[in-house]
């Protein structure tokens, strides 16, 4: 049953759990400004407390308005039975894939459910669960605030630097310092990728530059760089790609190289006897690198 409710008494303890998109909003406001609000707000009765589940963008565009009462429908009196309730009806509301994870690790996490409990209640796999879960699991508190205020797209988040993180053994600390210097400042996904292959594949300079703030300049300087197959024969193209794959594996290795999880003693044995043939050869190949850099630098 819909029923009217004070715009000041809703708790408001899930708000961080769902996506804040300044653009939905103002054509939202413009809506509840003209026709009031069509659709109700939701969430569960507990001790006595409306504590909201769905309906944020419309409590926000109320709160603007002015508005003291709201429609409001109850989804029971338990917060796992009502974040069950808000997933199952996801397909037809749009709940991200981000959303969805938050609220699922929440299930698991302070509500005890397991994994097998949750899918099982949603009608949905176990791994359907546990992706999503592990899918948050590996956001820092720091990226998901950014990620889930709008800060930070979501999709730049999922496509850009979840593949670095993964393929690349990028430190969080280094993404998260990333999402910082770039949060809130109405780049495009295209500019963020650009800005993401020069922060964790390019020179330290690129790093400084972005860390300080100087995004127009360094994209400016990455668009001045020709495509990587344009004007080139077939020997610079490999070289190129050998380039390339020297980077990647040289920040894979840097950061796996301080696990922790290396204590096999068949590990140390191999492990030593490799890096022997690599340091044995570091001077002359750190040599050549320079001098290529050199040559380069005078095109």
């Amino acid at each position: 049953m819909t029923r009217d409710t004070e715009l000041s008494s809703l708790d408001l303890r899930y708000e961080c759990y769902r996506m804040k998109n300044p653009a939905i909003e103002v054509k939202l406001l413009a809506s509840i400004h003209e026709r009031g609000i069509d659709e109700p707000l939701e969430g569960v009765d507990v001790e006595g407390k409306a504590i909201l589940l769905n309906g944020f963008k419309r409590y926000r565009c109320a709160r603007k308005l002015g508005m003291e009462i709201v429609p409001y429908v109850s989804l029971g009196e338990d917060e796992a039975a009502g974040i069950v309730a808000v997933l199952r009806a996801s397909n037809n509301r749009s709940l991200t894939l981000l959303e969805q994870a938050h609220f699922l690790d929440d299930l698991l996490r302070l509500h005890r459910m397991t994994t097998a409990e949750i899918a099982e209640t949603l009608a949905r796999s176990k791994s359907w669960v546990s992706m999503r879960v592990g899918l948050f699991g590996e956001m820092s508190g720091k990226i998901a605030e950014k990620v889930f205020s709008g800060a930070f797209p979501a999709y730049a988040y999922m496509y850009t630097l979840r593949p670095f993180m993964r393929m690349n053994g990028i430190p969080k600390q280094d993404v998260e310092a990333f999402v910082e210097a770039v949060s809130g400042k109405k780049l495009s996904l295209r500019e963020i990728e650009q800005l993401a292959h020069g922060y964790f594949r390019g020179p330290e300079w690129f790093r400084q530059e972005v860390d300080r703030g100087h995004l127009t300049l360094v994209l400016e300087k990455m668009n001045q760089v020709p495509p990587p197959a344009e004007g080139c024969n077939e020997f610079e193209r490999v070289l190129l790609k050998d380039l390339e794959i020297v980077q990647k594996y040289l920040a894979r290795v840097l950061s796996k190289g301080q696990s922790k999880k290396i204590e096999n003693r068949a590990f140390h044995a191999q492990a030593h006897f490799l890096l022997g043939g690599i340091l044995s050869r570091f001077s002359a190949f750190r040599k050549a690198l320079g001098e290529l850099h050199d040559r380069t630098a005078k095109a």
